[in-house]
């Protein structure tokens, strides 16, 4: 690899005959897909013809190829030193056009991650129908995603760290791309299997580009815009899969919505060329040169001056992931972990089973109206979380909502407790808790991002996006044996695990607005 910009690969050759291979190998799909047309798309029951079966097996052919492409040499990594100097631009550095390109790409990444798994959703009914099965089969579909983005989260925060945030992000959008043959495939355990696969790659794609963001972003913006890039970012992907299902779904059946993958995907292979890698994981491999080359794009103030900073760092051992649960960094991990735990309960468990407790209560008829309403309350709270992560404080804001979803929840607790279940109070609880979850979760990988050290960065932030996925898989889990059944009960189990997040974070928890991230690593490894 050369020291330009950080931008090329260090196989080229392989990473683009790899890309066409997944290319080919989805389009092999598509003509049985159209053949459809005249049973209204629908392929159950249909045997897979000599293309499809091809197109299987240029695809993970092209995933090892790409990959190749994309990884350096082991015995490389092994033998560079790293460097002494750790590089980044100048704190108070005004957001130049580089800056914001980036934060474009990363935008338009996450909204393509968030759709991905946002599609369940709308593809459950018609899948239902087409392969006659009942809503507790087709919630499997849900369960396993869920359990791809866990594993996917912990495994390509790893590879992030290993082989770089750039080969992450891009590798993920590969798999974007060969996971859309969900679309053609014949039977429900077909489906599962790739949903799986797709999980994977949604789940590795969101916490690196917060990684790759953090490292790339000066200290006196990163807080604000991470958080930003999470809330808008994930507000538009739902928006965009709700569009998408609204125009195309009617007309190509439920199949289209996971046939944009390839579009989608190739959009993020596209957009490579303005994802340069992170100078600090440059500068972790001991790529100096490599390092100052990306700096001088984004330390430029447009009238030809640059201000790029060089650090001495200090010595540090070699991690691994072990070490985000020992020493400094065990009672940061152990707080944002219950935090995302919960919230996942939250989101995936007590919010999607209020509408059939409501109902059960003799509040069918209010109950869409009631949390519709409370929803759109939601819409502003981001920008507030943004506003007070940015201008007062990161940890005083996370535990502010932390407590906030707390007290939202005893509220239930309190309802079903005396047996009050009043309209209004209830559209004000579900509001403030739709709002109280919606800041943990728009800060919770962002705070990650920003305080574990380079070498961690992208396995801490892949750990707490896992735990939100494990707490949606938990959530599941207990849903089905009829733990939310019991409001007031369930509401009280998940308010002391954020209450128990929230005291393990004020205890270990750092401030981390306005510092640059060697003096955040500084601080956690002085404790």
């Amino acid at each position: 690899m050369s020291p330009s910009a950080g931008l090329q690969f260090y196989h080229p050759v392989a990473f683009w005959l790899g890309c066409l291979a997944i290319t080919l190998g989805v389009l092999g799909h598509v003509p049985m897909f159209l053949h459809s047309v005249h049973m209204n798309y629908q392929m159950v029951g249909m045997p897979m013809d000599s293309n499809m079966l091809i197109g299987m097996g240029l695809i993970p052919f092209g995933l090892l190829l790409a990959t190749y492409g994309l990884m350096p040499r082991l015995s490389s990594l092994r033998q560079s030193e790293r460097s002494a100097l750790q590089f980044h631009v100048a704190d108070q550095l005004p957001l130049n056009k580089e800056h914001w390109t980036l934060v474009l790409v990363l935008l338009v990444a996450v909204v393509v991650d968030v759709m991905k798994p946002a599609t369940l959703g709308f593809v459950m009914p018609g899948m239902k129908t087409e392969y006659e099965i009942d809503s507790k089969t087709a919630g499997t579909l849900a369960l396993v995603a869920l359990t791809g983005t866990t594993v996917g989260s912990v495994l390509w925060g790893i590879a992030a760290d290993k082989f770089g945030r750039r080969a992450a992000i891009l590798l993920s959008a590969l798999m974007f791309i060969g996971t859309a043959i969900c679309g053609a495939m014949p039977s429900f355990e077909w489906n599962l299997i790739m949903c799986f696969l797709m999980g994977m790659s949604a789940g590795g794609l969101l916490p690196i580009t917060f990684t790759l963001m953090a490292e790339t972003i000066p200290a006196a913006h990163r807080g604000w815009l991470l958080v930003a890039l999470g809330g808008i970012g994930t507000a538009g992907g739902y928006l965009v899969a709700a569009g998408s299902a609204a125009v195309l779904e009617p007309m190509f059946s439920w199949r289209v919505l996971w046939l944009l993958g390839l579009p989608t995907g190739l959009l993020l292979i596209f957009l490579n060329r303005y994802m340069p890698e992170s100078p600090r994981y440059l500068a972790s491999q001991g790529l100096e040169q490599q390092a100052r080359a990306v700096l001088a794009r984004f330390g430029s103030d447009g009238q030809g001056h640059s201000h790029v900073v060089a650090e001495v760092q200090a010595d540090s051992k070699k991690a691994g992931f072990q070490d985000l649960w020992q020493g400094p960094y065990a009672g940061l991990s152990i707080g944002l972990v219950l935090a995302g735990i919960a919230w996942g309960l939250v989101n995936f468990g007590f919010l999607l089973w209020l509408p059939v407790n409501l109902g059960e209560l003799g509040l069918a008829k209010e109950a869409s109206a009631i949390i519709a309403k409370s929803a759109l309350m939601a819409v502003p709270a981001v920008f507030v979380v943004i506003w007070l992560y940015h201008s007062w404080s990161s940890i005083k804001t996370l535990l502010l909502f932390l407590w906030l979803t707390a007290f939202s929840l005893m509220a239930f607790v309190a309802f079903d407790f005396w047996q009050l279940y009043q309209p209004t109070a209830l559209a004000v609880a579900i509001a403030l808790l739709l709002v109280s979850a919606s800041g943990v979760i728009a800060m919770l990988i962002p705070y990650a991002a920003e305080i574990y050290p380079v070498e961690l960065r992208g396995a801490g932030s892949g750990l707490i996006a896992a735990s939100s996925k494990f707490g949606g898989i938990l959530g599941a889990g207990v849903g089905v044996l009829g733990w939310f059944e019991q409001l007031g009960y369930s509401a009280l189990a998940i308010a002391i695990a954020l209450v128990g997040a929230a005291l393990e974070l004020k205890r270990h928890g750092i401030e981390t607005r306005g510092k640059t991230l060697e003096q955040l690593q500084q601080e956690v490894s002085s404790r």
